[in-house]
């Protein structure tokens, strides 16, 4: 069987006995140890197609890696079908009409560095090694989402293979059904070989992470709350408990302790951006910065190096419609508890431009809440596993209460199956017809998934 398949690919077909096989079938949670029965190192659609006709044929599971970074570990399998997706990456970039198309295992710091030379972005995430397809599956949030909409709002198009082995393009004028439920529905309906957005001009933009004392954080998620209701949608970044890594802007006898932290990114004109940023400044003392112009690709990816392969991972997540008072207590209860200098929470505002979306113009429903927090528990240490974890869940359980039910599926653990449904509301049951549809025996299903 696997000779069949390697004579119709042109990528690698990598099995145990190959001496690349540990290597390939690493993922970046160290959590998830798998051995999976094949990897197809994907160089085209055509290699896509017959490993998804391999696995549906011989009725093995199938997970699809794009840039490895899923919590839950759903790019890898125990005996199964890996499409690896890494080398596809190419982006090509059309200045004229402010497209980029991106193969489907293209990152954000590989997108980023092809628009970036034209002076132009779109939304991506916050960490650069992070997959373009995946963070825009599950919708996409960044630091340009007030101004520019979620990733998935600024999808023009999306080339699918399908559980049939059919290859479509998806679109406002074409499979105008599946167009809806890739925004935002995860990697329920496909595998997404390239990715074209509408990009946006942002060349330099002004901002950095700004440190204050933990004793200061009711302070500073309070003024936050208040003064990102109305900023300027060009205004983005967000508040976040972290330990200070030991960089030479922080005092050296700081380094490892926990602090409240804003990530500001201003991009409008530069000549309002330290105006915009040091409204920041008002709600406490700084402690320690590290604020000013750059290119945006720079602020991207300024915290890769806190987010290496091979930690353990495990995170939750929810909406909020309104971070209360009592919301922030709880918050404050937990966050001199990180686990590691990797760890961290970060409350992200989503409104501005991702408000002007309908809650079912796409599959990402929670279009009126204006944050989505999550509590990413990340730390090199297997034997704190069963610590670590319980903090994390810990601290759920405490902001759970102020929070909307749902959660964004890109943040979410692989224990939250049974939230799918809160994660969709109204546009739950339409997202199961397009599944039934395009993938009625659920091949794909290592996903946050949708049955059929």
């Amino acid at each position: 069987m696997i000779d069949s398949l390697r004579e119709r690919t042109r990528g690698q077909v990598i099995t145990a006995g190959d001496e690349e096989y540990d290597a390939a079938r690493r993922v970046n949670n160290a959590m998830h140890d798998k051995r999976p029965q094949v990897v197809v190192r994907c160089e085209n659609v055509g290699d896509v197609i017959a490993a998804v006709e391999y696995a549906r044929t011989n009725e093995l599971d199938l997970a699809v890696r794009g840039g490895g970074h899923s919590v839950p570990g759903f790019g890898t399998v125990d005996d199964g079908v890996v499409i690896d997706l890494r080398a596809m990456r190419n982006v090509r970039v059309d200045p004229v009409n402010r497209t980029a198309r991106a193969g489907g295992g293209a990152t954000w710091g590989d997108f980023n560095a092809a628009t970036h030379a034209f002076g132009l972005a779109t939304t991506g995430g916050i960490i650069s090694t992070t997959g373009v397809g995946g963070l825009t599956l599950g919708g996409g949030i960044g630091y340009l989402a007030r101004g520019l909409g979620l990733s998935c709002d600024n999808l023009v198009s999306a080339d699918v293979v399908t559980a049939d082995g059919k290859f479509l393009i998806a679109s406002e004028k074409e499979n105008e059904d599946l167009f809806w439920a890739l925004r935002g529905g995860g990697g329920n309906f496909g595998v997404v070989t390239a990715l074209e957005f509408r990009l946006a001009p942002v060349a330099t933009i002004y901002g950095g992470p700004m440190f204050f004392e933990l004793s200061d954080a009711t302070a500073v998620l309070a003024g936050f709350r208040e003064l990102i209701k109305d900023a300027p949608e060009q205004l983005g970044g967000f508040p976040a408990f972290q330990i200070a890594p030991p960089l030479p802007f922080i005092p050296e006898d700081r380094h490892g302790e926990p602090f409240a932290a804003i990530v500001g990114c201003w991009a409008g004109d530069l000549d309002e951006g330290e105006t915009q940023i040091s409204k920041f400044r008002e709600f406490a003392p700084v402690m320690a910065e590290h604020v000013g112009a750059m290119p945006y690709p720079a602020l991207n990816s300024a915290f890769d190096a806190l987010v290496p392969p091979g930690l353990q991972h495990y995170w939750k997540a929810n909406f909020v419609s309104e971070l209360t008072d009592e919301a922030i207590q709880a918050h404050l209860r937990h966050a001199d508890g990180l686990p590691s200098v990797n760890s961290t929470v970060h409350i992200y505002p989503i409104n501005g431009a991702c408000h002007r979306v309908t809650p079912d113009g796409t599959a990402f429903a929670y279009r009126d809440a204006n944050f989505a927090t999550v509590i990413a528990g990340m730390w090199p240490d297997p034997a704190q596993n069963d610590a670590n974890i319980e903090w994390v869940r810990s601290y759920y359980d405490d902001v759970a209460p102020h929070s909307e039910a749902g959660g964004y599926i890109n943040f979410m653990a692989g224990d939250d199956q049974g939230r799918i449904r809160e994660n969709y509301r109204q546009n739950y049951d339409r997202l199961a017809e397009v599944k039934r549809k395009y993938d009625p025996g659920n091949l794909f299903h290592l996903n946050q998934n949708i049955v059929p």
